[in-house]
């Protein structure tokens, strides 16, 4: 009984090479399960940080400009802001060319604020620099263009800060014409 054979080894061997094999079979097993189930949880995961379809609708708009006569205003809302399309007269262009922009808070020209070709039409967000309100339009101000009541600042044709609080410029946000008389903001 207390024997080994030679034979009683072999079967030993046998049936640890045996259990080994399934071993290496559940552990493979229980790995390809865990990464399945953790690709099945990334994967929503990560989907749900992209952006829904209505924000990405509100990415961009397209505006028809084409009841714009010279002199006039008008808003739209993208992304939840106002935005001001103002269509400028000969007369609003030269006073905007005309100011030293040495003068200014927020340093730039009119030249860098609109699209060559196009320089009649300003862009910009109608939300104030300061603290985010929104700023009168139609010849308001100091500058008869953009006036903010809340704190007092003063825009002039161009966007520009000429007087008060606001640090920086109205934005000029991302905009391109798709035709002559629709542009596409965003």
């Amino acid at each position: 009984m207390g024997k080994n054979t030679k034979t009683d080894k072999i079967k030993a061997t046998e049936s640890e090479n045996v259990d080994g094999e399934k071993r290496d079979f559940v552990v493979l097993a229980a790995t390809a399960m865990a990464g399945v189930g953790a690709a099945s949880v990334a994967v929503p995961f990560v989907h749900s940080m992209n952006p829904a379809k209505d924000v990405k609708a509100l990415a961009s708009i397209e505006v028809d400009i084409s009841g714009l006569e010279s002199g006039d205003e008008m808003k739209v809302k993208w992304r939840g802001k106002p935005v001001f399309i103002k269509r400028r007269s000969e007369a609003e262009l030269a006073e905007a060319r005309e100011v030293d922009i040495n003068s200014l808070i927020d340093p730039q020209t009119d030249e860098e604020r609109v699209k060559k070709g196009k320089e009649e039409y300003l862009i910009v967000l109608g939300v104030c620099t300061h603290l985010g309100c929104v700023p009168l339009g139609k010849g308001s101000g100091d500058y008869n263009a953009w006036f903010c009541p809340c704190h007092g600042s003063h825009y002039d044709i161009s966007g520009r800060i000429r007087k008060g609080p606001a640090p920086k410029n109205l934005i000029v946000p991302e905009y391109n014409f798709v035709t002559d008389k629709v542009i596409k903001i965003g």
